[in-house]
This record gives C-alpha cells, sequence and structure tokens, in this order.
C-alpha cells in the first residue's frame, strides 16, 4: 500500500471522520450503540483526543519534528511514550473509536481498522527503519522495551 506522504495523519484523521459522518447518514446498517449508551463515545473520542495532544505537546517540549519523516532532533521517550511508541496515532484510532460509538450505527466502525492499517502500513513501518537510522542503539532499545500500540 503506497500513499503520499505528502499528506499527514491529521488528513486521513479528518478525512476518516467526516467519512464516519457520511456512512452513519447515508447508510446506518444497523443502531448498535443507543441512547443514552452512546452517549460514552464523548469522552472516550476526548481520552483519545487527549492522548493524541499529549503527544504532540510532548514533540512540541523536545523541539523534534511533527512531521513523519522530517528529521528528527530528539527521541521522546517520556510521557505516555513510556507505555506506547505511538500515542498520537493511539489517540487519533481512540478518537475514531470514541465518534463511532456516539454515533451508535455498525457502518462507521468500518472506517477504524481502514485507518488504522493505512498509519500502521504507510507510516509506522516506514517510521521505524527511520528512526533506527537516525538513533541507532538508543531506538532500538526504546523499541524493545516499549510496545508499538499498547
Amino acid at each position: 500500500m503506497h500513499i503520499s506522504r505528502k499528506i499527514i495523519p491529521p488528513v486521513y484523521l479528518l478525512t476518516a471522520l467526516v467519512l464516519m459522518f457520511v456512512l452513519n447518514r447515508y447508510l446506518p446498517v444497523e443502531n448498535i450503540i443507543t441512547p443514552p449508551f452512546n452517549y460514552s463515545g464523548i469522552f472516550v473520542g476526548f481520552c483519545g483526543l487527549a492522548l493524541a495532544t499529549n503527544g504532540v505537546i510532548s514533540f512540541k517540549k523536545a523541539g523534534t519534528a511533527l512531521k513523519p519523516f522530517e528529521a528528527s532532533t530528539a527521541l521522546v521517550k517520556d510521557g505516555f511514550f513510556r507505555y506506547t511508541r505511538n500515542p498520537m496515532y493511539l489517540g487519533m484510532v481512540i478518537l475514531l473509536i470514541g465518534v463511532a460509538s456516539y454515533l451508535g450505527s455498525l457502518t462507521p466502525y468500518i472506517v477504524v481498522p481502514v485507518f488504522f492499517l493505512i498509519i500502521q502500513q504507510c507510516f509506522i513501518k516506514h517510521e521505524e527503519p527511520f528512526l533506527e537510522n537516525i538513533f541507532g542503539q538508543e531506538y532500538l532499545d526504546y523499541k524493545n522495551d516499549v510496545r508499538r500500540w499498547l
């Protein structure tokens, strides 16, 4: 799967969100989460947004590149990066799960694994060797200590 690296992950996130709303509106196969239970999706979505935002803040504090494949100047290993190598991507996936839960119908959930696979195959799969090349053994040790997702 090849997707242009000029398109950054937040663009895919916004596309996924729009697609979820379109699917929910025009192809709402079955309501699987009904009110008031679907409101829990708001909380889940905000948790995902907070996780992703925290990752952005950590990168900015470290003074390293935010965009994939730009030269990284620091290997961020603190905060949520102690538990997952990809808190920004994980946060985006959790946000999508929250939105799908809030919408309640089955079809928006189709978008979540598609987004996950795009991020995994088009970004993470290529970012890891890129970071190994920059940080060498320090990144390899980090990879051994911290899981990719959870």
